[in-house]
C-alpha cells in the first residue's frame, strides 16, 4: 500500500490524475533499464489490451526495432524500482529522473492514436 501512497503523492505534486496500474499489466521497457545508465525516462500512452501504456528507458531513446520489450509491471520492482512512484500518473504524463534532478510534465501528444 505504501507504493500507492507514493504514487498518489507524486500525482498530487504535479497535478496528475492518479490511475492505478495492475502488476500483471505490461509496460514497454528498454533492455538497459536498471543498468545504472541515466537519465531514467518514462512516458505513458493510452493503455491498449493488456498494456498499461508506459514506456520506460535509460539514457537516450532509440527508434531501433526491439528497443522496447514487454515486461510485467511486477518485474519493475527488481529491474528499476526508482520508476515505480511515477507509474500512477495517467496517460499523457512523462518523467525524467537523474541525480539531483526530477522533471515531470504533461504531453497531450501522447494521447493521440497511433497512425
Amino acid at each position: 500500500m505504501a507504493l500507492h501512497d507514493d504514487q498518489r503523492a507524486i500525482c498530487g505534486r504535479y497535478g496528475a490524475l492518479f490511475q492505478l496500474i495492475e502488476d500483471s499489466s505490461i509496460a514497454g521497457v528498454s533492455r538497459n533499464l536498471g543498468s545504472g545508465e541515466l537519465p531514467l525516462n518514462g512516458l505513458r500512452h493510452l493503455p491498449e489490451g493488456q498494456t498499461c501504456g508506459w514506456y520506460l528507458w535509460a539514457g537516450e531513446l532509440s527508434q531501433a526495432e526491439g528497443f522496447f520489450e514487454p515486461v510485467h509491471v511486477s518485474h519493475l520492482r527488481e529491474i528499476c524500482p526508482d520508476v515505480l512512484p511515477y507509474l500512477g500518473m495517467a496517460p499523457g504524463w512523462r518523467f525524467l529522473l537523474a541525480p539531483g534532478y526530477v522533471d515531470v510534465w504533461y504531453d497531450v501528444k501522447l494521447l493521440a492514436p497511433n497512425p
